[in-house]
């Protein structure tokens, strides 16, 4: 069979800028009459490009090293490229790309491209997310490697390895061994989901995974703080004259509610006589209506006591 001619292009996506200025490196391999494209999982400064080499100009430890990658990337296409033409068969670009793609997701590992999805989240702590939110990321990462290694004896998969129950599978074990809530579980499975669609992104897999996975949000969590209709139900509850111990319990958590509103009501009202002294015969606390009300309350509560 007569080979015919494959073209690589390298070029950039201008439209795609990320919030620091790069752009990424796009693909096309053009083949038979056919072409595709793909990702090459990198970025430049749209300044360094060079557009008629397809490759960055400087010679930086950053530019050299992106460089290499891109020569590696040539050659694993032409790679991919040299084991089609093996096989005598008649193929496309597309098929070029999915052969290449696929020697990809052979070498890449899931908790790979998962933990460099933690390193470039940790650049955001304090900008966009909190140091708590960052440290569910190390604890799902550490049930993910437990269930991988029960389930699949590895320690690690590639994304090729991933099948479609594994976000099933991986429910089981944290609800129903781990006894975690479905709240708790789904914020993994969120995790496992974005590092998923990011390898997609950049090459990795052909597909998104998992992305047509719904989970359930699980039972809401309860208020931590009390309304004033809540607080009512409690003052009016009646308990025998015998539950002495939970009069006093009930006594004390209304009491303990009634100084934590008195105390931040006076810090509030001390605040706004910084800037707006009020009147000495006036007290500060009578503005609001339901002040007096606070007052009588903890005098009734005190006495009880």
């Amino acid at each position: 069979m007569q080979k015919d001619k494959m073209q690589v292009l390298l070029h950039l996506k201008k439209s795609g800028l990320d919030k620091s200025g790069q752009a990424p490196i796009m693909g096309r391999i053009t083949h038979n009459r056919t072409m595709v494209q793909f990702s090459s999982k990198q970025s430049c400064n749209p300044k360094l490009w060079n557009t008629r080499e397809s490759r960055l100009n400087g010679k930086s430890r950053e530019v050299v090293a992106n460089n290499a990658k891109l020569e590696q990337l040539l050659l694993s296409v032409q790679r991919a490229y040299q084991t089609l033409c093996d096989r005598g068969v008649e193929f496309s670009a597309k098929e070029i790309k999915e052969q290449f793609q696929g020697t990809m997701q052979s070498r890449t590992t899931f908790l790979q491209r998962y933990d460099q999805m933690v390193e470039n989240e940790k650049k955001l702590v304090g900008v966009e997310i909190t140091a708590h939110s960052h440290s569910a990321y190390y604890i799902a990462r550490k049930h993910l490697q437990a269930f991988i290694q029960e389930r699949y004896h590895t320690s690690n998969l590639t994304f090729g390895q991933l099948a479609e129950d594994f976000l099933e599978s991986f429910q089981q074990y944290s609800v129903g061994k781990l006894g975690h809530s479905q709240s708790y579980y789904r914020k993994m499975a969120l995790t496992v989901k974005k590092a998923c669609r990011l390898a997609f992104r950049e090459g990795f897999i052909d597909r998104p995974l998992f992305d047509l996975v719904k989970k359930d949000r699980g039972e809401s969590k309860l208020p931590r703080a009390l309304d004033r209709r809540a607080l009512e139900k409690i003052k009016q509850l009646k308990l025998e004259d015998y539950e002495v111990e939970l009069i006093l319990a009930r006594n004390l958590f209304l009491f303990t509610c009634y100084c934590t509103s008195f105390c931040n009501l006076q810090c509030f009202y001390l605040m706004r006589t910084q800037t707006s002294p009020m009147k000495e015969s006036s007290f500060c606390l009578r503005e609001k209506p339901y002040t007096a009300a606070f007052l009588r309350d903890m005098s009734f509560l005190y006495k009880s006591f």
